[in-house]
C-alpha cells in the first residue's frame, strides 16, 4: 500500500487531480478540506471491496478491501493525528520517527506550488530526511 501511496500521491495528487490536493498544501481554517475527498473515495472503494468480495466468497477481492482499510486507518492516525495535530495529539509526537516522518512532511509541503515537490511517502521517508540539519 505504501508504494501505490507514494505513485498516487506523486503522480496522481500532484498530477492531473491538483486542483483537489493543492487545498492541502495551502492554509486552510476548517476542520476539512476537499483533500479529504480522496479518503472518501478510498474508504467507499475498501467497503466495495469487502462487501462484494465477501458476498462473491472472493478472498483475494475482500483483503484488498481490509488492507486498504488498515492502510487508511494507519494514515489517518500518521498523518492527520500525529503529523497535522487534527485532534492536538501529544502522545503521538514524543515518538522520534513521527519527529521524522513530521520533518519529511515539512520539506513536502514546503512547496505551495504542484512541483517541485519532495517526499511523497508517509511510512518510509528518503533516509536524507533522518540526517537533522
Amino acid at each position: 500500500m505504501e508504494a501505490f501511496s507514494w505513485a498516487f500521491h506523486k503522480y496522481v495528487m500532484h498530477g492531473i487531480l491538483w486542483g483537489i490536493h493543492k487545498t492541502h498544501h495551502l492554509p486552510h481554517k476548517g476542520f476539512l478540506e476537499l483533500n479529504d475527498i480522496f479518503s472518501l473515495c478510498f474508504g467507499s472503494f475498501a467497503i466495495f471491496c469487502i462487501v462484494y468480495g465477501l458476498e462473491k466468497h472472493n478472498m483475494p477481492l475482500a483483503g484488498l478491501g481490509f488492507g486498504i482499510t488498515i492502510y487508511g486507518g494507519v494514515y489517518f492516525i500518521v498523518h492527520d493525528i500525529a503529523i497535522h495535530n487534527r485532534l492536538r495529539s501529544v502522545f503521538l509526537s514524543r515518538w522520534a520517527w513521527v519527529g521524522r516522518i513530521r520533518r519529511a512532511h515539512k520539506i513536502h509541503h514546503k512547496s505551495l506550488l504542484r512541483a517541485p515537490s519532495k517526499s511523497f511517502g508517509l511510512l518510509f521517508v528518503h533516509p536524507s530526511v533522518f540526517k537533522k540539519s
